[in-house]
């Protein structure tokens, strides 16, 4: 995939990935935000009406070859499962549609994100980089939230530690128009749900866990047996806005079945894997488009860059 020709856009992703850098420091070869993480191989079967959402080749009949991705949030490679910043969790899935021929989706365990566009995000970042986490009283940190609503939902948002990586339910950030073959297209945002139900840990129980508790716990599941998510999307109707990812549609919005994911072990030599493949939030499939969401671009090209990097590094 080549760089966006917008120099805009190049210069708002560099400064992005700049600012996590001062965030977290510099670590070659690992990703600027979710760096701690594993991939798991395993296959996605569409349901039976997928096909009547999109023409998308993944949502036809026969299964899929996917691989899986879960992550701790922040730039930080060893964080603690059990610290506060590594919430929310990350999940991102690459759906194999052929040689060097995929889709991809990016979610996270909150539904929704701080801010609308990369500029906001931005400073966003810039505030959290020049501000003590531990004295917010007056800092830039306070006065973003305090001037921007939709971020201070955000972090306001309920976060609690799940017991596994199987019982956590993910969200797509951008809604994504999705078109069948006779042309009729919906909005949508995807959400993945566990097919365990979901399961979350109080504060003393995240206590007794060990830093890696999540990483471990996946490994014994898995090896009793597959891990099972639903995919889904939750489906926009005519007066429901599209283009920003901080709104949140009303809870009796329609939410579709598509089909069900099956993780089924590690990838072979993960250090390497993790080091070279690159998500990326733009479908680039037939059949699924991404909406006007300014975060779409921006999010595609601060990831092709950063990845580019990690490969090299």
């Amino acid at each position: 995939m080549p760089l966006p020709t917008d120099e805009k856009l190049i210069e708002l992703s560099e400064n992005i990935l700049s600012t996590f850098s001062k965030i977290f420091g510099e670590h070659p070869g690992i990703r600027p935000a979710h760096g701690k993480g594993i991939l798991l191989n395993g296959t996605f079967t569409p349901s039976a009406a997928a096909a009547d959402l999109s023409q998308a080749p993944h949502l036809q009949q026969d299964p899929t070859p996917v691989v899986v991705r879960f992550s701790d949030s922040t730039g930080l490679p060893n964080i603690p499962d059990t610290d506060p910043n590594a919430l929310p969790k990350g999940l991102a899935v690459r759906f194999i549609l052929g040689d060097r021929v995929h889709t991809d989706i990016i979610g996270h365990s909150t539904d929704g994100f701080p801010t609308r566009t990369g500029e906001e995000f931005l400073e966003l970042l810039e505030a959290q980089a020049t501000s003590d986490p531990a004295n917010l009283a007056g800092s830039p940190l306070e006065a973003f939230l305090g001037s921007h609503p939709a971020a201070l939902r955000f972090v306001q948002q309920a976060k609690p530690f799940p017991a596994s990586f199987a019982r956590e339910s993910f969200f797509g950030v951008s809604a994504l128009k999705f078109t069948n073959a006779a042309g009729q297209s919906r909005f949508g945002r995807y959400r993945i749900s566990p097919e365990a139900g979901n399961e979350y840990i109080d504060e003393s129980q995240v206590q007794s866990k060990d830093d890696d508790y999540l990483f471990t716990e996946l490994a014994e599941r898995l090896a009793a047996g597959p891990i099972r998510f639903t995919l889904a999307v939750q489906l926009a109707q005519g007066s429901d806005v599209v283009d920003d990812a901080t709104v949140h549609w009303p809870p009796d919005r329609e939410v579709r079945e598509l089909g069900t994911l099956e993780l089924t072990g590690p990838v072979a030599d993960d250090a390497a894997q993790q080091k070279h493949i690159i998500f990326d939030p733009i479908p680039r499939v037939a059949g699924i488009e991404p909406s006007d969401d300014p975060l779409l671009e921006l999010r595609a090209a601060v990831y092709l860059i950063s990845g580019r990097r990690r490969r090299a590094a």
